[in-house]
């Protein structure tokens, strides 16, 4: 039985895309290894660019806001 005033929360899953921009050189970052397959959000996720070899992490969006790295509006 669920306590009064309680709700269930459901966390999806989130899949990280295999590569991203750089924004430094414009190259191609691709992600790096990890025993995941799918994170949470909130999860950090890391990236190496083949052109520029910078590393990039970048944390997963939450569904509800679709942010991730970005700080709160008004911050």
């Amino acid at each position: 039985m669920e306590a009064r005033g309680r709700r269930r929360t459901t966390v999806t899953s989130v899949r990280a895309p295999e590569q991203i921009i750089c924004v430094d050189c414009g190259g191609t970052c691709h992600l790096l290894p990890h025993p995941e397959t799918e994170f949470q959000p909130g999860d950090p996720v890391a990236y190496r660019c083949s052109d520029c070899m910078d590393r990039w992490d970048i944390v997963m969006p939450d569904e509800d806001d679709g942010r991730g790295d970005m700080p709160p509006e008004g911050a």
